[in-house]
């Protein structure tokens, strides 16, 4: 199993898919003029600017949908391992593919909403509803919904299972038996509860989790403050080659770097536009310059908190690509999660090893419901065409039975089977927004214009030129004939 998954692990992240990567974030952050730039006091009023309604979340409830995807195990495990097989430099390749990854995100999730329906009394969108309306390739956005609902069903789940089960067996020495039990008891309760119990979910456990292991990060990191311009000289040192312990991996350092930016931010994977296209705003573009900020918040600020973390308390590994170590601060400890764990309890000695845990355990826990989310969105796709509710049952049995299994399997296998359903995705996802393009500049134009003239922006897809965008021309037709704002939001 392990032979044939890495096998195709190298075909999926091949260099060309790397480079595309960082290519299409490049090209979107020059055509935008910067947008994650120009626009980040707008992101920060725009999380707060929506409300829900009975068919969609709030900007707010959105948001944190999209962080529980992709703040997970990537922000702790994946950065562990980014240094282990990349060196420290592959931490400055996973700030520049979220700072291009913005871009990425705004197109991706402003496509989301531009094309996003309402099904069963819910805003459902994504790459399959863009692809298949927007490109009107409808064997492609079946191709990219039955990857999804694989690599999000089963393939993806059980990265985030694998480091729960670890680092509480390392924290309380908890049978991984055992914890994958209880994942499965709580995991079930909360997605035979449908879309405003995930909303409402993520929303409430998200930011206390995300805040709370940033700010004891911080702290460590302020403790030692004194190291930080040294690691910073180390980190960019890495990333050029200029290093001379770890010149010789530059080639590994971007593409770990890219690989677990990817991984962990998600920009442009696809994963994205599937929590944002359920809010309700009055414009696309609104939703696309939240999620940009997202990336951020997960990477630049995550990220980078557990990566200084390990490098101030020199507490991880190296290993060129011969399997050689090039520098060893934690022998005997496998890269993931046990890195963290052991340089926050070296720090902080009764607490670190402990806090880690279940910090892991909110952030890896809300993922796999984020995941589930993703691929029921699919299936409502597929159930557009092919009417099959059993779907979603099956889906539900299969996703807890991949997170059962991860827990218990080797952490190897069970990242080189999240990368490929991260990587196919990505190869599909990248292909469309590219080709979509114009439609999300269209959007963005839009937006700007209508700020600059002080009104708040409305979106009108006829006006713009765009076509086969059915929710917004039946909503400005509701709202024409009843002479009010269709679905008025209401507080949350």
């Amino acid at each position: 199993m392990n032979e044939i998954v890495n096998a195709v692990n190298s075909i999926v992240w091949s260099p060309a898919l790397v480079y595309l990567c960082l290519g299409v974030g490049l090209f979107f952050s020059l055509r935008s003029r910067f947008l994650q730039l120009r626009h980040l006091p707008e992101m920060l009023r725009l999380i707060f600017d929506g409300k829900s309604t009975d068919a969609g979340v709030s900007s707010f409830q959105a948001l944190a949908m999209t962080l529980a995807g992709r703040v997970g195990t990537g922000n702790i495990a994946g950065v562990a391992t980014a240094i282990t097989f990349g060196g420290p430099g592959a931490l400055f390749w996973m700030w520049m593919v979220a700072f291009l990854g913005a871009s990425s995100a705004f197109v991706e999730s402003t496509l989301g909403q531009v094309y996003k329906e309402k099904i069963n009394g819910e805003y459902r969108g994504g790459p399959a509803f863009y692809i298949d309306k927007g490109l009107g390739m409808k064997w492609y956005a079946w191709v990219f919904a039955i990857a999804t609902i694989f690599a999000c069903g089963v393939l993806l789940p059980g990265v985030q299972a694998n480091s729960i089960g670890s680092s509480l067996q390392m924290a309380f020495n908890i049978n991984p038996n055992v914890t994958a039990a209880i994942i499965a008891i709580l995991l079930g309760f909360i997605i035979f509860g449908g879309v405003k119990r995930i909303a409402s979910f993520a929303s409430t456990v998200v930011p206390f989790m995300a805040l709370g292991y940033i700010i004891v990060a911080c702290v460590i990191i302020i403790l030692n403050i004194g190291q930080l311009p040294d690691i910073i000289l180390l980190i960019l040192k890495s990333a050029f080659g200029f290093d001379a312990g770890f010149g010789a991996i530059l080639g590994l350092a971007i593409m770990w770097g890219v690989k677990r930016g990817i991984y962990s931010n998600e920009a442009g994977q696809g994963t994205g536009p599937h929590a944002s296209s359920a809010a309700a705003v009055s414009h696309p573009a609104k939703q696309g310059l939240v999620q940009a900020f997202s990336v951020y918040v997960d990477t630049l600020f995550v990220c980078s908190a557990t990566g200084f973390m390990l490098l101030i308390t020199g507490l991880y590994n190296v290993q060129g690509p011969d399997g050689a170590a090039l520098y060893t601060g934690i022998a005997g400890v496998a890269a993931g999660p046990g890195y963290v764990q052991t340089a926050m309890e070296s720090m902080m000695p009764g607490f670190g090893n402990m806090f880690v845990a279940v910090a892991l355990f909110f952030f890896a826990f809300t993922t796999i419901v984020a995941y589930y989310y993703i691929a029921e969105t699919n299936i409502s796709y597929i159930n557009r065409h092919v009417n099959r509710p059993w779907l979603n049952v099956i889906l539900k049995l299969v996703l807890m039975a991949s997170t059962v299994y991860g827990t218990v399997r080797t952490a190897d296998l069970a990242w080189a089977m999240g990368d490929i359903g991260v990587g196919l995705m990505a190869w599909l996802n990248i292909i469309a927004i590219i080709l979509l393009q114009k439609t999300a500049f269209k959007c963005l134009k839009d937006y700007e214009a209508q700020k600059s003239q002080g009104i708040e922006p409305t979106f009108d897809p006829e006006a713009l030129g765009i076509p086969r965008a059915d929710y917004w021309v039946e909503r400005k037709a509701e709202e024409a004939a009843t002479g009010d704002k269709a679905e008025q939001p209401k507080s949350v």
